[in-house]
Formats: structure tokens, C-alpha cells, sequence
């Protein structure tokens, strides 16, 4: 296959407005020169920043070298879509009440990586009937991609002191995914950073994950802590989680670029289920088949009824005392689980140490 400069230039023209067409805020082009962020990405590994994702550093090298990962690759067509949805309860007022499970705004809707997934592959699909069969491959948070250092690269942003990608018209409350494509599309400028000399972030992490500007320990962000992480969630970070059961949006709540944010216009990402105002207590009663029916389709659902009942447990623990948040604690104290009753156990005696709080 072959294509002139010009007809290059319109392809990616046209790839931009289809981009749009499917419900992208913005789509960028880049090449595959990650070597920049490649040492500063080893270095990241070799810190043990990574924790117990073993993925992250599993691949060697080709997460930094697309041509690798994908043979044959030249381009990376990068793409956003926006996520905040529209009516959900205020963020701020959820992680006040400390009653209240609050959980990250991207996983209130269905599961991003289904939605994204088949929009680049109509993307795609769209770029075949134009030129006929090329390569690519398409990823959305799922193989081993550096999606931010593209992103940027492609000029749909700069990578933010909190590592998430910002945009001057957007903010941050998007979701990236990538097209690995054989075809040499011209290519977009990056765009340079503008995030001065705002701490904003670093400053209001619950558990200081942000360790210095542009890096961030893993092993202390409280996203990690209740999505990733499958074992115990250590002792001395759980009463700065709050009411944190899934994920964490303080960096994103506080950055002043997020007045730029845009509501979500994909049906998709509003809120399911109630998520945006619930209980603790009224998510903690839920049965496993209870949990698989309500998180079908969601984000959530890959964490598992375990590991949702660990992380609500500490939400639990850092609650108000009262005879509804106790008696939730004992229904569960003799769980099959083994995770579940440690974290039950810490919950209970956080009330007994302590006392009835605001009696």
C-alpha cells in the first residue's frame, strides 16, 4: 500500500474528525521514539515504585519501544474521551461524610476499557475502508504502553506533577487509548508544560504518593492500595484512606486545570447503580452474588467481592463510630476470608481505641 504525502496529511485529517465523530475529545499522532522516558522509566522500576505490579516491569523494554511491542509499528494514533459524569454528587461532599463509600468518578459508569476498546476499533475499521488492509492494534490500559508519554508526545497534553496527562482544554478527567498503526502518518507537535510552580497535588495526597514532582511511589497511592493490590493493605496507611473503596480523585479534585474539564457525553460512563451516594454499611451487606450483579459490566467487578469487602472494611474503620458502623463490622467478623476478617478485626479495634467518635 502506498500514500502520497497529501494523501497522508488528509488520512490523518480525516482520522482526527472520525476521532470526534466516535465520541473522542481529541485524537494525536506520534512516532515511536520513547528513548526520553525510557531511563526515567527504568529508574521508576528500579526504586520498587512499581509495588507488587510485576507487570510493569515484566516486558523489558518494549513498553518503551512500541516498534517492539508491535513489529512493524511506526505511529501511535492516541486518543482521549472524557469521563466526568454529569449529576453524580458532589466529591467533596461524599469524602466529607465519612458514612459515605466514595469511589473514583471513572469507575461510577461501565468499565472504560470495553468502551474505549470498541471505539478504536471502529476507529480503525474506518481507516480501513479508506486505505485497505494495514497494520495496527489497538490498546486501552491493557498491554504494556507508556499512554501518557504518548499522549503528550502526540499533543494531546503534558504530563501533570501528579504523572496524569493534562490539558489546557480539558483537564484530566479523561481516559487514553492507542491505535499501533504500519501506516507513516504525519506526526503532531508535543505540547510543553504548564503546570509552573502549582503543588496543588502534591500537596493533598491523603498518603504522600507523590514523592517529588512528576513521580509517584505506587505502593502509597490509595488507587493502588485498593485496586491493585491484593493482599493485606498496610497498617499505617489505612486511616489515611477515609471513605477511599476504590481508587482516589484528590490530585485531580485540587489541580486548577480541572475548571476546563468537560462533563462526559458517552451515556456509558454515567453513574450506575447509586455509586455516586452510598453507604458503607449498605455496600458492605452485599453478598457475592449481589456484588457480581451490580458490577457486571463495570471496572469494579475485576477487584472482586474479596478485595471490595477488605477496602470497605477500612472505610469502616475510619468511620464515625455508631451501633450501625459496629454491628456491619461484627456481621463480618468471622468472614470466610481470611483478608477480609484482618481488616474487619483492624476496623473494630480503631472503634474500640478510640471510642464513639463525635459522641
Amino acid at each position: 500500500m502506498s500514500q502520497t504525502l497529501n494523501n497522508l496529511e488528509d488520512l490523518a485529517a480525516d482520522i482526527k474528525r472520525w476521532g470526534i465523530e466516535l465520541g473522542f475529545g481529541q485524537i494525536g499522532i506520534t512516532d515511536t521514539d520513547l528513548s526520553a522516558a525510557e531511563e526515567r522509566h527504568r529508574q521508576w522500576i528500579e526504586k520498587g515504585f512499581h509495588g507488587a505490579m510485576d507487570y510493569m516491569a515484566k516486558h523489558g523494554d518494549k513498553r518503551t519501544r512500541p516498534h517492539e511491542l508491535v513489529p512493524g509499528t511506526v505511529r501511535i494514533i492516541s486518543a482521549r474521551m472524557d469521563y466526568m459524569p454529569p449529576h453524580a454528587r458532589d466529591s467533596d461532599e461524599v469524602m466529607s461524610n465519612s458514612e459515605l463509600a466514595y469511589i473514583s468518578r471513572y469507575a461510577l459508569g461501565r468499565d472504560y476499557h470495553k468502551v474505549l476498546r470498541n471505539r478504536l476499533q471502529k476507529l480503525s475499521e474506518k481507516i480501513a475502508e479508506r486505505v485497505g488492509e494495514f497494520g495496527y492494534r489497538v490498546f486501552t490500559d491493557s498491554a504494556p504502553v507508556l499512554e501518557v508519554e504518548l499522549a503528550q508526545k502526540a499533543g494531546l497534553g503534558w504530563r501533570g506533577k501528579h504523572t496524569l496527562l493534562l490539558s489546557r482544554t480539558a483537564g484530566s478527567w479523561f481516559f487514553l487509548g492507542e491505535i499501533y498503526t504500519d501506516l507513516p502518518l504525519p506526526i503532531d507537535a508535543p505540547l510543553g508544560g504548564h503546570c509552573g510552580k502549582c503543588t496543588a497535588c502534591i500537596d493533598i495526597c491523603p498518603t504522600q504518593a507523590i514523592v517529588a514532582p512528576y513521580e509517584v511511589d505506587a505502593r502509597r497511592c490509595i488507587s493502588y492500595l485498593t485496586i491493585e493490590l491484593k493482599e493485606s493493605i498496610p497498617e499505617p496507611l489505612r486511616p489515611l484512606i477515609g471513605n477511599r473503596v476504590y481508587g482516589c480523585d484528590d490530585c485531580q479534585l485540587t489541580c486548577p486545570w480541572n475548571r476546563f474539564a468537560k462533563m462526559t457525553q458517552q451515556a456509558d460512563f454515567h453513574v450506575r447503580n447509586g455509586l455516586d451516594n452510598v453507604s458503607l454499611i449498605e455496600l458492605f451487606a452485599w453478598d457475592e452474588a449481589t456484588f457480581q450483579e451490580k458490577m457486571a459490566g463495570s471496572a469494579i467487578y475485576r477487584i472482586g467481592h474479596t478485595q471490595w469487602l477488605r477496602n470497605i472494611a477500612v472505610g469502616l474503620g475510619n468511620a464515625a463510630s455508631s451501633p450501625a458502623v459496629i454491628n456491619a463490622l461484627e456481621q463480618r467478623r468471622h468472614d470466610p476470608s481470611a483478608l477480609v476478617r484482618e481488616h474487619v478485626a483492624w476496623a473494630l479495634n480503631q472503634h474500640a481505641t478510640y471510642g464513639l467518635k463525635n459522641a
